[in-house]
């Protein structure tokens, strides 16, 4: 078969090479340049490449493409296929059409990330033959290029949700539906929350949901595409539910088909309430694979916090210094400045995604002493904490952000970087930001 890919990324080129290695021709065409350690990957499997344009693109005879989340069904070279009726599909659902084992898809708007690495943790203690992929480091389809797995977690985003036709995981998990990526979305929450809903579209009475039953977005998604997998609710809130975790008297309880499990939320690894629902989730999905009970404990006991997430970094002349720089979003920094006992300067900023910050208002007006706005165009978030928060300095590189908060800041006070924001208008990634904010800390 005549295989396109467009976008040369982690995620085409993984799909090219799982294509390649299934004796397909492949040619792999990028609007933009290529990074040199992708080009080196292409060209070790004889893969052939354009960049900069899709003029070989438009005239080679493909059978089907297969394109990068990032590029929308909306763009020309999409559509151009799309015309001639030539099948278009994303890597998630390449890949899945070549997985012989079970997955684990996890979806949210935040703490996606850290369910994932949890899920896996916990299935790695339960000792499956377990792989990590999707939207967390090597792609799905470059690992099954590799070799197979009994199962595998999977990080989607909604991105990679809008190109999955046949995509169907044993277990999905939605941790929460707030506003991010509107911009994709026509500015539509209602959009937006059927591009995470489809993570359930092909599952079944056998399959499992796991959800956030206080999350009003998805409880609107549940109501609007009925999904057919059995539901499996956490809640911070309820108690006593037929299945599915809740806390009670500082208890997790956790029940599964009538085999209760109880937790003390003091044993869990990661604090917070974020982070008592992403170990509810990941804790539930343990007991619907049967993992031992103790297992688990262990697992949500012990596991190890990830890097840009609340990362404490330092302590200097008293003052503490804590990388959040995967905080992209505002709700996932609502949850930062929430969790923050002491007084802190805010360093946020990037590129706006459409942002909302008047639910940040209140915690910035009982917190936050300074802000310090990292990006390129910071008038939104001037207008909006005008009034709110005295002291507001701009600045243009983490060095500059780090140095300025330390001069604010006293002994007793917290540097939170906590952006709001993506990254690419400074930065080449949001780990970019938070390496480059750590090593301006170290180097105080």
């Amino acid at each position: 078969m005549n295989i396109l890919v467009l976008g040369a990324g982690e995620s085409g080129t993984g799909a090219a090479v799982l294509a390649a290695k299934n004796g397909h021709t492949v040619l792999v065409s990028d609007g933009s340049t290529i990074k040199e350690k992708y080009k080196n990957v292409l060209s070790k499997n004889n893969i052939q490449t354009e960049e900069g344009q899709h003029a070989q693109a438009k005239d080679f005879p493909a059978e089907l493409v297969i394109k990068s989340p990032g590029i929308p069904e909306t763009a020309s070279i999409v559509q151009h296929f799309a015309k001639q009726n030539i099948e278009v599909i994303d890597e998630i659902e390449w890949a899945f059409q070549h997985c012989q084992g079970e997955v684990v898809a996890i979806t949210g708007s935040n703490g996606k990330t850290t369910t994932t690495e949890l899920v896996y943790h916990v299935l790695k203690r339960g000792n499956l033959n377990v792989g990590m992929a999707g939207n967390i480091g090597k792609s799905w389809a470059a690992q099954l290029a590799e070799g197979q797995k009994d199962f595998w977690v999977l990080e989607l985003s909604s991105f990679q949700l809008d190109g999955i036709k046949t995509f169907h995981p044993k277990i999905a998990i939605i941790t929460n539906i707030t506003p991010d990526h509107l911009d994709r979305y026509e500015n539509s929450m209602m959009k937006y929350t059927h591009s995470k809903m489809r993570i359930a579209k092909n599952q079944d009475k056998n399959d499992y949901l796991i959800f956030c039953q206080d999350d009003e977005w998805t409880q609107t998604g549940i109501k609007e595409t009925q999904p057919k997998a059995q539901h499996i609710p956490f809640s911070l809130k309820e108690t006593k539910m037929e299945q599915g975790a809740w806390l009670q008297n500082k208890q997790i309880e956790f029940n599964i088909a009538q085999n209760p499990f109880t937790m003390n939320v003091f044993e869990l690894a990661l604090e917070g309430k974020h982070n008592t629902q992403n170990s509810m989730a990941a804790g539930l999905t343990g007991r619907i694979l049967e993992i031992r009970k103790e297992a688990i404990r262990e697992s949500l006991s012990d596991f190890k916090e990830i890097p840009h997430r609340l990362e404490y970094v330092a302590t200097v002349h008293g003052i503490d210094f804590v990388n959040d720089s995967k905080a992209t979003n505002v709700n996932s920094t609502w949850w930062a400045l929430e969790s923050a006992e002491k007084p802190l300067i805010w360093i946020l900023g990037g590129v706006d995604k459409g942002n909302d910050y008047s639910s940040l208002i209140p915690l910035a007006k009982d917190k936050v002493k300074a802000i310090v706005c990292l990006g390129a165009d910071n008038a939104k978030i001037i207008e909006a904490f005008s009034g709110v928060v005295d002291n507001m300095v701009e600045v243009s590189s983490a060095k500059q952000a780090v140095d300025v908060s330390y001069q604010l800041g006293k002994k007793g006070d917290s540097v939170l970087l906590s952006p709001a924001c993506a990254s690419f208008d400074l930065f080449d990634s949001y780990e970019d930001r938070g390496n480059q904010f750590k090593a301006a800390v170290k180097a105080l």
